[in-house]
């Protein structure tokens, strides 16, 4: 019988999936945050920390970042290309094969593939592991994409798996040859294109607990021919997910993916997204996560999925010109009890978070919601070593953050049971709006300004 979930049903489903929900979660680590996820997606932005850093903050809480980069470049990870560049369990190197011959047939990526390559690898097994810049720079001298040949070079040798990144330096890629950083049984082990993309496939369908077609295709970035075998692998059970409906989604464009029977005409709701049957078994329950996300966590890089799961439309507004960003340059969005409350676009200067622009969304805006933004905010400045949070706008301007009667003061214990390493928030001054000397302190041992939430 076709199982039949409603939207708050499959969003719990998706954060226990994802870690975000229930005490289990914690366990294991940072290692078993990555088993957990498939694929954790890397970004030269890094605001409070790097986006990586920020994943395992979001689901374990204040882990030291420098044990969150040994966990992931421990020696049983690798960077590869899945969602886009992403650590990924080493154990699923077969898996990528597919890709691997892709480029390899395609003999291109994003610059024409220059002669001298075999001299690359024989350099990097001769002395590697090395960087790019051991191997002699990688710039030609013009802008970001002008690569230089050797660049070019060890970037299609890692395409197509002669080399490997193991791990980052200073940002830099660190390459070794194939034979030395992969397992012999792995290395030997040479999946079919069918073989990798289901299994693929049921790894994605587990980190993500409940998914659409789409949202299988987008976590593994799959393109033609690979689509289509993900169509059959889901119709023919391959991947080992099953159809589910859930209320309110999309209803399933004409392919190959329901089973035999499953459909409207029947007078049964036909399926419209598939779910791993582990996450079926049990009804989640324990503690939701309250954190800020990175916008490329995988339980928010799509900007569909996140509408479609939270009622949420995020952008990246990184790339967008500054004078018409909407909410900031790196928002991160605010989960807590389960939903998307919203938004802060923060920064870092000194021993100082700064919250360049905290954003509420419609009907987030009642008292523990608030209490909610400033756990989060107050949390994140603790992890990453700052003393003091300043908010320097909010929306709406309205807001007013609660004083409890009593309420305790700057840098005490506050009533929460946190011991205030935090020791001021200050709120700045938005346009238009003018100081007034009366203030006030909310139930976290934090004090604002009341001229600036709207008084």
């Amino acid at each position: 019988m076709l199982t039949s979930l409603t939207p708050d049903e499959a969003r719990r489903v998706i954060l226990r999936a994802q870690g975000l929900l229930g005490a289990g979660a914690r366990r294991g680590g940072v290692p078993a945050v990555l088993r957990r996820l498939g694929a954790v997606q890397l970004d030269t932005i890094s605001v409070l920390a790097r986006s990586h850093e920020l994943i395992a903050y979001a689901r374990l809480g204040p882990v030291a970042r420098e044990k969150v980069e040994a966990a992931y470049w421990g020696g049983d990870a690798f960077e590869y290309w899945c969602h886009a560049a992403c650590i990924l369990p080493l154990d699923q190197w077969p898996l990528y094969a597919f890709r691997r011959r892709a480029f390899r047939e395609r003999e291109f990526r994003w610059h024409k593939v220059p002669s001298g390559v075999d001299k690359v690898l024989d350099r990097v097994r001769a002395d590697g592991p090395l960087t790019t810049t051991d191997l002699g720079g990688a710039k030609n001298g013009g802008p970001w994409w002008d690569w230089s040949d050797v660049k070019i070079a060890v970037e299609w040798l890692l395409d197509i798996g002669e080399v490997v990144c193991t791990r980052r330096v200073g940002w830099r890629r660190v390459y070794d040859v194939a034979e030395r950083a992969v397992p012999a049984p792995l290395l030997a082990t040479e999946p079919t294109d069918e073989e990798c993309i289901a299994r693929l496939a049921r790894t994605a369908g587990a980190a993500l607990g409940i998914a659409t077609r789409a949202d299988l295709i987008d976590f593994l970035r799959l393109r033609g021919p690979h689509a289509a075998i993900l169509d059959e692998a889901l119709h023919n059970g391959a991947t080992n997910l099953v159809p589910v409906h859930v209320a309110g989604w999309p209803a399933t464009r004409a392919r190959r993916t329901a089973s035999p029977g499953q459909t409207a005409s029947t007078g049964q709701a036909a399926p419209n997204a598939w779910a791993d049957p582990t996450a079926l078994a049990s009804e989640p329950r324990g503690r939701h996560r309250t954190t800020l996300l990175s916008p490329f966590d995988s339980l928010i890089w799509d900007r569909a999925r996140t509408e479609r799961v939270f009622g949420f439309n995020h952008r990246l507004e990184a790339y967008v010109p500054k004078d018409k960003r909407v909410h900031g340059y790196f928002t991160m969005p605010v989960l807590a009890g389960g939903r998307l409350i919203g938004r802060v676009d923060p920064a870092r200067e000194g021993s100082t978070l700064v919250a360049r622009h905290v954003s509420f969304e419609p009907a987030t805006t009642a008292r523990p919601h608030l209490d909610a933004m400033m756990d989060a905010l107050h949390s994140a400045a603790e992890w990453v070593g700052c003393t003091n949070v300043h908010i320097e706008r909010i929306t709406p301007s309205t807001i007013r953050f609660p004083c409890p009667p009593g309420g305790v003061q700057t840098g005490e214990p506050s009533s929460t049971g946190h011991l205030d390493q935090v020791r001021d928030v200050s709120i700045g001054l938005g346009p238009g709006l003018m100081p007034r000397q009366d203030a006030w302190s909310s139930g976290y041992g934090i004090s604002h300004t009341a001229s600036d939430l709207g008084a």
